[in-house]
């Protein structure tokens, strides 16, 4: 089960993961795996409290300019393994950016990267791909996660508000 995306009329960035896991598609809704990094990340680089509910988790992602979606609309998956994701049908990424003013995507890791790039480009768009928030990218701490992100996300991108 895909999710729809979250953007209003102020989203610049487009922050993009791959399939939901199978905890994420349990609470309905995007990174709801206990153990992964992407909302206290997000709510330590734009200065809020860690949001709890789908309604926190939303304002917080449109509150801050942002978009939120994933780069497959469906797929076979075992568990939550990207790498045995095949048989891709792409979400319409440029259709979203048809509808709100998204000047760059953040790819939530390698594989929501190369995803994009693969099925979803869009001409005119920055693409950056960032260390996965996921739980099993644990080399990656939080702190090196908060610095990777944070050149694109919160007080380090703040001066430069074309940044969000």
């Amino acid at each position: 089960m895909a999710f729809p995306p979250v953007y209003g009329p102020d989203s610049r960035t487009l922050i993009v993961g791959t399939w939901p896991s199978p905890k994420s598609r349990e609470q309905g809704f995007f990174y709801g795996h206990p153990q992964n990094r992407f909302w206290p990340l997000l709510a330590r680089l734009l200065g809020a409290p860690v949001p709890q509910s789908v309604p926190e988790k939303k304002a917080l992602i449109l509150t801050h300019g942002l978009a939120l979606w994933d780069t497959i609309e469906s797929c076979t998956i075992t568990g939550a393994s990207d790498a045995s994701i095949r048989d891709v049908v792409p979400t319409d990424i440029a259709g979203l950016a048809r509808k709100a003013p998204i000047r760059r995507v953040l790819c939530n890791g390698a594989t929501a990267y190369r995803l994009y790039e693969k099925y979803s480009r869009v001409p005119g768009l920055e693409a950056v791909k960032l260390p996965s928030t996921s739980p099993a990218n644990a080399a990656w701490t939080m702190d090196k996660l908060a610095a990777a992100w944070g050149n694109y996300l919160g007080e380090k991108a703040a001066p430069d508000a074309e940044r969000l």
